[in-house]
């Protein structure tokens, strides 16, 4: 376990063991709280089990995924981490839609 929270403070260029542990509650509470949120948009908009595959994906790609991102944003700010979040937020959009850092 220890070899992981090593790698973790690694990857995410951080020192401290406290900030790993509020970095990965704010990615439990968003997950948590965005299953919720898919929950209600699905009801909403009326998708259940037998909704074709592409309504659900494309109500996940506009809408839920968005959503996620700014919880996440919402969280790490209250947990004191807004900073390390608006930078993962950034690189995981510029994963998404294939953006190249400029060096």
């Amino acid at each position: 376990m220890r070899n992981f929270w090593e790698k973790l403070k690694k990857r995410w260029d951080i020192e401290s063991d406290w900030q790993v542990a509020i970095i990965l509650l704010a990615f439990t509470f968003t997950g948590f709280t965005t299953l919720y949120v898919h929950k209600l948009i699905d009801e909403l908009l009326g998708i259940g089990a037998d909704s074709p595959f592409i309504y659900k994906a494309l109500v996940f790609i506009v809408i839920v995924l968005p959503v996620y991102n700014i919880l996440l944003l919402i969280y790490g700010s209250l947990l004191g981490q807004y900073t390390f979040f608006k930078n993962f937020i950034i690189k995981f959009f510029k994963r998404l839609l294939f953006i190249k850092n400029k060096k």
